[in-house]
């Protein structure tokens, strides 16, 4: 790329780095604008067919495909518009159409996308939801009338709400699920710009799909409770029979270690979607605060209404991951305990042992000695004999000696050799193994 000034090299990241600032930027064409979002949880091979599957709408209505690696697209067909974002987990579809119905929520915006095409969308559907923008006009709305009026577009359900947006909006739902099996978000315009409504729209489905994305790990926590006082229940039996004199170190140390596998396999089974579901509440509490909500006298609004609901679920789930995590850490603390102490045992009987080696070696010295002293007496008994018979035999070829003078003479200079002989060899033995 050609620059204006002599700078290095770009690196090959710069520009990707910095457009993705301007990623997933919502737009819509203009108003008014009924839209239909769905969340849907995929697997590996789900998300390569759903690419195809997109490519198939837009070849059908003669537009350009998103490309191979993109992970958000937005596309005007004929008459209705697409925003799709691939997220870690899931994929979104916002589908939206201009126009405005005599209901709010009588004729979703999916009425206008191929009924084939629905049908085969890859995955499972985690979040549905309608949200249509209208005027005050539209519903004869009016802030200082009874907003139980209201509950007639949400079945009537009681209803949360609030301005947004610097009270350029009220927003009003039920959260709840409704028989066509999508929640719905009722926007009534005071004074957006369509930027505004492009954003406020993408805050909405924001909210109520990381809002359910983290309750995912609420039915795991529940579940893992049970086990959890299980396992503490164990524990505590474990290293209260370590207190006992006549307990059997190897059995309880053989029951730490199968406690703590099956402890690490709880916190590594799980660890991802307890951390998960506090990474979505926090987009859950910042979409919130995006919302710039103001309270509208008589109802709850909705970071109330998710903080009371939804608070209480998130802190079940980190509470079962920090109980997890220092059940696993008391867990390591009595297994390194109970080591020691099983190492002392060992160090004990091992010293034992040596003391047992040592003195069967000074008895084995002992008797080595006496076995030389024996050994001694014995040499100097057969070098004298020989030397008595080397005096016989010359005694009888004439010389003047006595074989028994001469054997019994030679006796203490025999035993004085070997003695000094003996210990020679002792001196070199010790200076060897130094």
């Amino acid at each position: 790329m050609t620059t204006l000034f002599p700078i290095p090299e770009n690196h090959p990241q710069r520009f990707v780095l910095h457009n993705e600032v301007h990623a997933r930027a919502p737009s819509i064409g203009h108003l008014p604008v009924r839209a239909s979002h769905l969340a849907l949880l995929l697997s590996s091979d789900e998300k390569m067919q759903e690419r195809k599957h997109l490519t198939a709408l837009c070849e059908r209505f003669g537009v350009a495909p998103p490309e191979k690696d993109v992970d958000h697209f937005s596309a005007t067909f004929n008459s209705f518009q697409i925003r799709w974002e691939q997220h870690g987990e899931f994929s979104t579809y916002s589908f939206y159409v201009h126009d405005t119905p005599k209901e709010p929520f009588a004729d979703s915006a999916l009425k206008k996308v191929p009924v084939d095409w629905m049908s085969h969308l890859s995955g499972q559907v985690i979040v549905a939801a309608h949200a249509t923008i209208v005027t005050a006009a539209d519903i004869h709305y009016q802030e200082s009338t009874d907003l139980a009026s209201l509950s007639v577009h949400f079945a009537n359900n009681p209803v949360v709400g609030s301005k947004v947006t610097g009270g350029a909006a009220s927003v009003f739902t039920d959260f709840r699920i409704h028989v066509d099996g999508f929640s719905r978000f009722l926007i009534v315009n005071h004074d957006l710009r369509t930027e505004q409504a492009g954003r406020l729209l993408q805050r909405l489905f924001e909210i109520e799909v990381y809002r359910v994305m983290a309750l995912l790990a609420f039915p795991i926590a529940r579940q893992l409770r049970p086990a959890l006082n299980k396992s503490d229940r164990q524990l505590y039996s474990i290293t209260n029979a370590m207190t006992l004199p006549d307990n059997n170190d190897g059995e309880l140390l053989d029951e730490l270690t199968t406690l703590a596998a099956e402890v690490e396999n709880y916190i590594s089974s799980n660890h991802f979607r307890f951390a998960a579901a506090s990474a979505y509440y926090q987009l859950v509490q910042q979409r919130v605060n995006d919302l710039r909500e103001v309270r509208i006298q008589g109802i709850q609004t909705l970071g109330e209404f998710i903080k009371r609901r939804l608070e209480p679920a998130i802190n079940t789930c980190e509470s079962i991951s920090q109980r997890f995590t220092q059940l696993s850490e008391r867990v390591s603390n009595a297994s390194q305990l109970l080591r020691t102490r099983v190492d002392i045992i060992i160090e004990k009987q091992n010293q034992g042992l040596l003391t047992s080696m040592a003195l069967r070696a000074k008895m084995q010295l002992r008797m080595q000695q006496m076995v030389e002293g024996i050994s001694m007496v014995a040499i100097t008994y057969y070098a004298a004999s020989l030397i008595g018979k080397i005096a016989e035999a010359l005694h009888l070829v004439g010389w003047k000696l006595s074989p028994e003078l001469v054997e019994g003479i030679s006796i203490p200079f025999i035993f004085i050799i070997i003695a000094i002989s003996t210990k020679r060899i002792h001196k070199i033995i010790a200076n060897t193994t130094e």
